[in-house]
């Protein structure tokens, strides 16, 4: 089975059941996958889409996100999310590595390919309407009656990029079988039933929602309740009221904002936190006032991207990321990949038909990350005598703003290409709302004015906005070993000494 025919299977046994509700609209599995019909066929007819090719989807959180979806893997090619919040010239890069033949965006992005030098290659962008047009013509020629594309299990179904640990964006190849296999891990160690509602508050690009918040109810014959943001978390909390969710996979900022609110009745029997480390402050306030707790869970995208979860029987652990959800594994290895007893600390790695086939056209990177069968996560961290999974560290500098992954790296080259700007180096500081934040340490050229707000101002254009230093700390040098790499440890003590 494939993706399209997992949902075409769903489709058969609840085709008048809502499969998606957003604000007052609903619409019936039956409508979900005729306007996805209608998707594949404009892709093969008027387009020309063959079996492979990439189609990307560049769109806030909305329902024509999750029709486009369906239609392109029902017509055989492969989706490629981008994450809305990046820049045209970010989102440019991306779209011209994965080779996109056809974007789907909304008006303001595609007025934006102005300022895209290759339009990310792309021969055709269409406005993100076209899926709920019910003026699109229906396509009457060849392709039209057609059957969707059968593809096999090992075929392309998703890129989704991700920077890993070099802050350059690379395609993690997700096929048919990654997908299909971790949806079926989540619904099995989730125990969902065709009555379950899935709250989506986190952006459709995330893989944490592309398999929980839309494949696991569509394969579970459950709806998706679609929200645009999970700010504000009032809003969020109405929403899930009003159409009665029941799961609620989300990240550490939302539970910190609902956990100083007073909530109302609710249907939730399920909040699973990802993304980022949830603080044992925050589970203890929200569980006191919630009748559903939270389960700590674990996961990448090169992994499709559920990895580990407490058990929602318990018992759990505060702090810890649970067990390995079915059908996959889990290794503390040391830098060798011998595996290391319980206790001692080492490198996560994984393995199960839910991690990717590699990275796309990145074969170096590939043979790096998979080895002997096991996918590398770059995260550090331990098993207890009970089988309890913990991160205690990340390998790398990776920040993580609001569960979106953020890498100094990126950062730092941009602030050196700014007039003046000497030297730099970005770190993390802990952020209330939004779990990280990015701090700049900055050496100006003899002559150059420290101006936060000049670099602010030339980042703005050329990076998304989490990632913009909220702090820029103008310094004589950066301190640096013998080899000539920042101490970047210093620069966090320096930073905790300036915040007392």
């Amino acid at each position: 089975m494939h993706l399209a025919a997992m949902v075409a299977d769903s489709v058969g046994k609840y085709e008048d059941k809502p499969a998606l509700f957003f604000r007052d609209q609903v619409l019936t599995y039956r409508e979900l996958w005729e306007h996805a019909g209608q998707v594949k066929n404009h892709l093969l007819q008027r387009e020309g889409i063959a079996p492979g090719d990439r189609v990307a989807l560049w769109m806030e959180n909305c329902p024509e996100f999750i029709i486009l979806l369906i239609g392109i893997l029902r017509s055989g090619a492969v989706a490629v999310p981008l994450n809305h919040f990046l820049t045209p010239p970010e989102a440019d890069g991306i779209l011209k590595d994965a080779q996109a033949t056809v974007v789907f965006s909304d008006a303001d992005r595609i007025e934006a390919r102005s300022s895209m030098p290759h339009w990310g290659s792309a021969t055709s962008w269409w406005d993100k309407r076209l899926a709920l047009e019910l003026s699109l013509p229906k396509i009457q020629a060849k392709h039209a009656n057609d059957a969707d594309y059968s593809a096999q299990a090992d075929d392309l179904a998703v890129l989704i990029y991700t920077s890993g640990t070099t802050g350059q964006p690379k395609g993690a190849m997700l096929s048919h079988e990654n997908l299909l296999h971790n949806t079926a891990s989540c619904a099995a160690t989730m125990e969902t039933t065709p009555e379950d509602r899935v709250a989506v508050v986190l952006p459709l690009f995330h893989s944490f929602m592309l398999t929980v918040g839309v494949l696991l109810p569509l394969q579970s014959g459950g709806s998706i309740v679609l929200l645009e943001s999970l700010h504000p978390a009032k809003q969020v909390i109405q929403e899930i009221s009003r159409h009665q969710a029941t799961i609620l996979p989300a990240i550490p900022p939302l539970y910190r904002a609902l956990a100083s609110m007073q909530l109302p009745s609710l249907a939730l029997r399920l909040c699973i936190s990802g993304a980022a480390p949830l603080p044992v402050e925050i589970l203890n306030r929200f569980n006191r006032i919630s009748p559903a707790p939270i389960i700590e869970s674990y996961g990448l995208s090169e992994a499709s991207p559920v990895v580990t979860l407490n058990p929602i029987h318990g018992p759990t652990k505060a702090g810890s990321i649970g067990i390995p959800i079915q059908e996959v594994e889990v290794a503390i290895m040391d830098t060798e990949g011998n595996p290391l007893p319980d206790g001692e600390v080492g490198e996560l790695r994984v393995r199960g038909k839910n991690v990717m086939k590699g990275y796309w056209q990145r074969p170096q990177a590939t043979r790096s990350t998979l080895q002997d069968g096991w996918l590398r996560t770059g995260d550090m961290g331990h098993r207890d005598a009970d089988g309890f999974l913990f991160v205690t560290d990340r390998q790398k500098d990776m920040l993580l703003v609001n569960g979106i992954n953020v890498y100094p790296r990126e950062i730092e080259e941009h602030l050196y290409q700014c007039e003046g700007v000497k030297e730099a180096s970005v770190i993390g500081t802990t952020d209330a709302r939004k779990g990280e934040q990015p701090v700049a340490f900055v050496v100006m050229e003899e002559g150059y004015a420290a101006e936060s707000l000049a670099l602010t101002t030339y980042l703005k254009p050329r990076l998304a906005a989490y990632k913009i230093p909220r702090q820029f700390h103008f310094v004589d040098q950066l301190p640096r070993t013998a080899t000539g790499k920042v101490k970047k440890t210093l620069l966090r003590e320096q930073l905790a000494s300036v915040s007392e």
